[in-house]
């Protein structure tokens, strides 16, 4: 959709990244990533960690007004870590 902005998913085998990306502008808005010191320091195991980052990514986007998006998963199915980071961030008031 060309008037939503885009939550772009990466996930290895331990660690799971997002950003939301205005396409229109190329421009990262926002991101959020496992490879951060504040998650890094709590020792969680990775589905704790999908909703932790959820939660900041959450967070970070509603600093910048931002609530509507679209759920770019890539080539990731809608299971598992990924769905567990999609229900945080529809929990915490992003709209997609």
């Amino acid at each position: 959709n060309v008037n939503r902005l885009r939550v772009s998913v990466y996930k290895s085998i331990n660690n799971l990244s997002a950003q939301i990306i205005d396409d229109k502008q190329k421009k990262t808005l926002v991101s959020a990533s496992s490879f951060e010191k504040e998650i890094k320091s709590k020792n969680v195991k990775k589905i704790e960690k999908s909703s932790l980052i959820g939660e900041i990514l959450a967070k970070r986007a509603k600093e910048k007004n931002i609530s509507n998006v679209y759920f770019d998963r890539g080539e990731y199915r809608y299971h598992g870590r990924i769905k567990v980071f999609a229900e945080t961030l529809r929990k915490n008031g992003l709209k997609f």
